[in-house]
């Protein structure tokens, strides 16, 4: 390409990020910003990708990008409450001076983070680690499918509840409706839809009345009267399959399937 044949070049990293909420942003290691494709990518001279490798084969391609933390673009508390997660990032080299073309240098989706003294480190995870996947699944005494998905068939439009949170002490979340029976919502979701954490999702370890406990607390404070949506959730066990939705045929699990407690019981008991 042109913009690497000359004796001095001009490249500038290039990435482009887009969260599973639908919000992209644009970083550039130039010392300006840059405006490509109708986005716009702020400076961020700090940040940096390792060295990308590239297999012909199947193998998986592996890369990490690093770089200080900003409050503008990617902050530290939320990376650590998840907003990143699963985030597609596109990784390429352009000419600042706004020269045509680009190189691409390869695209992922953020895998693990870590934080260390104000800087992150990210994985980035290319299409083909899919196939590191198993392709079979384990046999389990639990349902292997989620309440709701395709392989369950259980009916949400009418297990899907709105509601006010009232107040909040750590895990421990009051909200302004009550639940339809006991322990509705427990091992189901609380996804906050307004505040400081809009956007994020809280696995729910039980439920009483109008009091949810959550699994941790909520990542950022929650404001009495901020909006939330609870799910309801399933132990996956088929007792609670049969007896609480009537969905036993559509069971994902071998709960007589003898364990391997089996091998170490002793003689005659």
């Amino acid at each position: 390409m042109d913009m690497l044949a000359g004796e001095l070049t001009t490249l500038a990293f290039c990435w482009r990020v887009e969260r599973r909420d639908g919000v992209a942003i644009g970083l550039t290691s130039h010392d300006r910003d840059l405006a490509i494709d109708g986005l716009r990518h702020r400076a961020a001279p700090g940040m940096t990708p390792s060295a990308v490798r590239r297999e012909i084969g199947l193998g998986p391609d592996t890369m990490d990008v690093a770089g200080a933390l900003t409050a503008d673009a990617i902050g530290a508390a939320d990376l650590l409450a998840g907003r990143w997660d699963g985030a597609r990032v596109t990784l390429f080299a352009v000419d600042w001076t706004g020269a045509p073309g680009r190189v691409a240098l390869g695209e992922g989706t953020i895998g693990a983070v870590s934080l260390t003294a104000g800087q992150f480190t990210a994985e980035l995870k290319g299409p083909a680690a899919a196939l590191a996947r198993a392709v079979t699944e384990p046999c389990a005494p639990e349902c292997r499918a989620e309440l709701g998905d395709r392989r369950c068939r259980v009916p949400m439009a009418g297990r899907r509840r709105f509601a006010r949170v009232v107040s909040v002490a750590g895990p421990a979340v009051t909200v302004d409706a009550g639940e339809p029976s006991p322990n509705a919502y427990g091992d189901g979701r609380l996804r906050w839809i307004g505040g400081a954490n809009a956007g994020l999702e809280s696995a729910v370890l039980g439920s009483a009345g109008a009091a949810v406990t959550l699994r941790a607390p909520p990542a950022f404070m929650v404001e009495p009267g901020a909006l939330v949506e609870l799910v309801e959730g399933c132990d996956k066990r088929l007792a609670t399959c049969a007896g609480r939705f009537g969905n036993a045929l559509n069971f994902r699990g071998e709960p007589y399937l003898p364990g391997v407690d089996l091998l170490t019981r002793y003689p005659g008991q």
